[in-house]
C-alpha cells in the first residue's frame, strides 16, 4: 500500500460524522448501528452545499467536483465509475457538512445496511400501587381517573393503530411489580401478558386488543399489585422487567426489525426505599443491564407519568437508563408527555412510512451514471384491499390461473408466446423479446440539457411529484455527483429537463433542485429534487381567448368588491393545512371495521370535519357580513324573491302530490297481482296501466310493452 493511500485511509477514519438526530435530542437510547432512511430523518447540518456564486452559464462538473466517496474498506465490488472520476484530487471537501450523506453509510461496514421495515416492541408497564393512584387532582361528582387506566387506554389504541396501519409489527405487554410472575425466566415480580393461541411477541389481534381493554377490571384478582424494590430484599423488578423484554426481542436481526422497548411508570426513583451499598450495587446493575440491551440494538424509551402533587424528575434514576445528557433531561419530560397524547388521541388511518419507492440509474453523460432512490411524498390513502377467505376453515385463499389447451383440454405448461400476423405469416414473440420491444432507454432517467426555472409553468405539474436522494448501494461515487449537479442547479436558478425511460409510459421529467431548510425546530425540507413529470403535448390546451368588453358581461362594483373582501376576512382559516382533517370515509370504515372485530354493539360516531363549521358561520360578525355582501350583489329585496320562488316550487309540488294520490285510489281498485298472473295486464289500456306507475313513483314513459314490463319487475313476476 503506498503512503498517499494510507493517509487517504487515515483521512477517512478520523473524518468527523454528523449525527443523524439534533444535538438536543441524542442519547445513548439509540443504537449506535441503525440509521433512520432519507425522509424520515436527515442529518442536522447548518450550512448549504452551495459553493460560492460564479458567472457560469450553465451547470457542469469541474475537476475537484467530479468523483464520489472513497472507497470502504474490504469492499468487493467494482464501482461503473471510470477511475479518474472516482479518485479525484481534493474532492473530499465537497460536501462538508454531510447533507447529502446516506445516513446508512458506515465507513467500517462492508455491506450496506437495509432500512427496517419491521417494528418489535414490548411495553413494560409498571403495576405498583402507586399506578392506580388518581391521575389528575380531585374534581366533585367526577370519577377519578388513574395512571393505570390512562395506560392501558393509549396502549389499547396503539394496538388498534398497528392493526390498520402495519399488519407485520409483533408486540408484547409485560408488566412489572406484580405479585403474580408469568415469563419464561422464571423470575419474580414480571408477568408477560397474552392470550390464548398467540406467541407472547406476535402481531397484534382483535382478542388481544379485546381482553386487554378490560384487563384492569380484574387485574388485583388474577395478577395482583406490589412493591418491586422493597428494603430488606434482593429482589430488582425492573432488572427482571429489562431482561424479560430483551429475551422477548430476541428473534430478528436490528438491520431489518427495528426493536423498541417503551416503559410506563409515574415512579421516578424506583429505589428510593432502599439506601446503602444494597441501592448503588441494584442501580449500577439496572443501567449496565439497559446499555447491555442498546448494544445489541435495542431502543429503550420512557414515557413517564407526574403526578398532581409532584413532577416527574428523570435526574433521579431514569436520565442514566436511557442515556439523557445536559438539557436533555429538561426537555424530555414535556416532549414524552406529548408521544402519550398523541398515541391516545391518532386517527384510525393508515400510517404511510416515506420509504423509497424505487431506485433508478440517472445517465448524466454517456459515460457517468449514478444511482439516486425516489419517494412518493403523496400517496393516496384506500381501504384495503379484500381478502377471499375459505367458508370452511377461514383460512385465506390462494388465486391461481391455469391455461388450458383449446384442442386437448390440457394444462399448458410451456411458456406462453405472443404473436402477431403479418402478410398471412404468423410471427411469434416471447415474453422477454416484448419486454425488449417495449424498451426504449438502457436508463432509467437520462439527462437531456438545462432550462431556466421561469420556463417551468404552473400548469406543468398535472400529478404529485417524486422526491429523489443520491444512494452509494450499487454505484460508489453517486453522492458526490449529485451534490455538484444539486448545487450548480441552485447556483445558477436552472433545472434539468430528463428523459424518463419507463417501459410503458416514456415521457419528459424536470428535475427541480430544492434547498436545505433548517429552523431552530430542526430539519423543515431536505435537500434533493423533485422530479416533475410533464405533460405531452396534447395535454396543453389552448383555449380560444375571448375579449369581453364592458358591455358583454357584468362587472363587480367597487362596493361589492369591498364587501366580497370583508367577507373573506371574517372567514379566513387561520393556519389552514389539508393534514388537519381526515377522511370521513375512511374514517367510518376503519371504525366499522374496528367494532365488528372487537365484537362491540355499537358503531362508531365519526365527526365529519369536512363539514362547514356552522358555529363559526353563525358568528354576529359574519352573518353581518353575509347579509352585506348579499344585499350588495343580489339588491336588498333579494330575500323576499327567493321566498317567492321556494313558495311557487312548493305550489308545484303540492300539485305533484295531488295528482300522485288520485293516482293511488284509482290504482287500489285493481288487483295487479291477480292480474299479472292470470296475463291479464296486456287487456287494459295504457293510462289505466300507468296509474300503477305513477302511484308508486316508477317512470310512465315508453309503450304498452315497456310499462307492462317494468309492472311485473316492480311485482317481483
Amino acid at each position: 500500500m503506498t503512503v498517499s493511500a494510507v493517509k487517504e485511509k487515515e483521512k477517512e477514519k478520523t473524518r468527523p460524522r454528523v449525527s443523524p438526530t439534533p444535538a438536543s435530542r441524542r442519547s445513548s437510547r439509540s443504537p449506535p448501528t441503525r440509521r433512520a432512511p432519507p425522509l424520515v430523518q436527515y442529518p442536522d447540518a447548518t450550512a448549504s452545499p452551495r459553493d460560492s456564486r460564479d458567472q457560469e452559464d450553465s451547470p457542469r462538473l469541474s475537476a475537484d467536483q467530479e468523483g464520489s466517496r472513497s472507497y470502504r474498506k474490504g469492499s468487493p465490488r467494482t464501482p461503473f465509475f471510470p477511475a479518474r472520476v472516482l479518485v479525484p484530487a481534493g474532492a473530499m471537501d465537497l460536501d462538508p457538512e454531510g447533507i447529502f450523506r446516506d445516513d446508512s453509510d458506515e465507513d467500517d461496514d462492508n455491506l450496506h445496511e437495509r432500512e427496517a421495515n419491521k417494528e418489535m416492541v414490548v411495553y413494560l408497564i409498571d403495576a405498583s400501587p402507586r399506578m392506580f393512584t388518581p391521575a389528575n387532582a380531585a374534581k366533585p361528582d367526577e370519577k377519578q381517573e388513574t395512571h393505570f387506566h390512562t395506560i392501558v387506554n393509549c396502549i389499547t389504541q396503539s394496538l388498534k393503530m398497528q392493526i390498520i396501519g402495519r399488519s407485520r409489527d409483533e408486540v408484547a405487554i409485560c408488566f412489572f411489580n406484580t405479585k403474580e410472575k408469568k415469563n419464561l425466566q422464571e423470575l419474580a415480580g414480571v408477568y408477560v401478558y397474552n392470550v390464548t393461541e398467540r406467541e407472547q411477541l406476535d402481531r397484534p389481534d382483535a382478542r388481544l386488543i379485546k381482553e386487554f381493554s378490560c384487563v384492569e377490571d380484574s387485574f388485583m384478582n388474577n395478577i395482583g399489585s406490589r412493591y418491586g424494590i422493597t428494603s430488606g430484599s434482593r429482589e430488582n423488578t425492573l432488572y427482571n422487567a429489562l431482561w424479560v423484554a430483551q429475551a422477548l426481542l430476541r428473534k430478528g436481526s436490528v438491520k431489518t426489525v427495528s426493536k423498541r422497548i417503551l416503559i410506563f411508570t409515574n415512579e421516578d426513583d424506583p429505589f428510593g426505599g432502599i439506601t446503602g451499598a444494597a441501592k448503588t450495587d441494584m442501580i449500577r446493575t439496572t443501567i449496565q443491564r439497559a446499555k447491555d440491551a442498546q448494544d445489541l440494538g435495542l431502543s429503550i424509551e420512557l414515557l413517564p407519568l407526574s403526578r398532581p402533587d409532584e413532577d416527574f424528575n428523570m435526574s433521579l434514576f431514569y436520565a442514566d437508563l436511557i442515556g439523557l445528557e445536559g438539557d436533555e433531561v429538561v426537555q424530555y419530560v414535556p416532549s414524552a408527555g406529548e408521544k402519550l397524547e398523541d398515541m391516545t388521541d391518532q386517527l384510525r388511518k393508515r400510517m404511510m412510512k416515506k420509504r423509497k419507492v424505487k431506485t433508478l440509474s440517472f445517465a448524466i453523460t454517456n459515460d457517468v451514471c449514478i444511482e439516486v432512490n425516489t419517494y412518493a411524498l403523496i400517496r393516496p390513502t384506500a381501504p384495503g384491499t379484500i381478502t377471499w377467505l375459505d367458508s370452511i376453515s377461514n383460512l385465506p385463499l390462494k388465486t391461481e390461473r391455469s391455461f388450458i389447451c383449446n384442442d386437448t383440454g390440457a394444462l399448458l405448461q410451456a411458456p406462453q408466446e405472443r404473436f402477431q400476423l403479418y402478410n398471412d405469416k404468423v410471427v411469434k414473440f416471447s415474453v422477454r423479446e416484448l419486454s425488449d420491444v417495449k424498451r426504449v432507454s438502457s436508463h432509467h432517467l437520462r439527462l437531456l440539457g438545462f432550462k431556466p426555472l421561469d420556463c417551468l409553468k404552473d400548469y406543468h405539474n398535472l400529478s404529485p411529484s417524486t422526491f429523489i436522494y443520491p444512494s452509494d448501494e450499487q454505484i460508489f461515487g453517486s453522492t458526490r455527483v449529485f451534490v455538484a449537479l444539486h448545487s450548480s442547479m441552485l447556483r445558477l436558478g436552472r433545472f434539468a429537463l430528463a428523459f424518463y425511460g419507463t417501459p410503458t409510459r416514456p415521457r419528459l421529467v424536470a428535475l427541480v433542485a430544492q434547498e436545505e431548510v433548517i429552523s431552530s425546530s430542526g430539519q423543515d425540507e431536505p435537500p434533493g429534487m423533485h422530479m416533475i413529470y410533464l405533460p405531452y403535448s396534447d395535454d396543453v390546451r389552448y383555449p380560444e381567448e375571448v375579449h369581453l368588453t364592458s358591455g358583454d358581461a357584468p362587472r363587480a362594483t367597487d362596493e361589492q368588491i369591498k364587501k366580497a373582501s370583508n367577507l373573506l376576512r371574517r372567514i379566513d382559516l387561520k393556519h389552514f393545512s389539508v393534514s388537519h382533517f381526515a377522511n370521513p370515509g375512511l374514517q367510518k370504515h376503519y371504525g366499522i371495521l374496528e367494532a365488528l372485530a372487537l365484537g362491540e354493539d355499537e358503531m362508531p360516531d365519526i365527526k365529519d370535519e369536512t363539514l362547514p363549521d356552522e358555529e363559526g358561520l353563525a358568528r354576529p360578525g359574519v352573518v353581518k357580513a353575509i347579509e352585506e355582501f348579499k344585499a350588495a350583489v343580489f339588491g336588498e329585496n333579494y330575500d323576499q324573491e327567493e321566498a317567492e320562488a321556494a313558495a311557487a316550487k312548493g305550489g308545484a309540488s303540492k300539485k305533484r302530490k295531488a295528482i300522485a294520490d288520485a293516482a293511488s285510489q284509482k290504482s287500489a281498485a285493481y288487483d295487479w297481482a291477480d292480474l299479472a298472473d292470470n296475463g291479464k295486464l296486456k287487456d287494459m289500456t295504457v293510462m289505466d296501466l300507468k296509474t300503477y306507475l305513477t302511484a308508486h313513483g316508477l317512470a310512465v314513459s315508453g309503450k304498452k310493452d315497456a310499462i307492462i314490463s317494468r309492472i311485473l319487475t316492480h311485482l317481483g313476476k
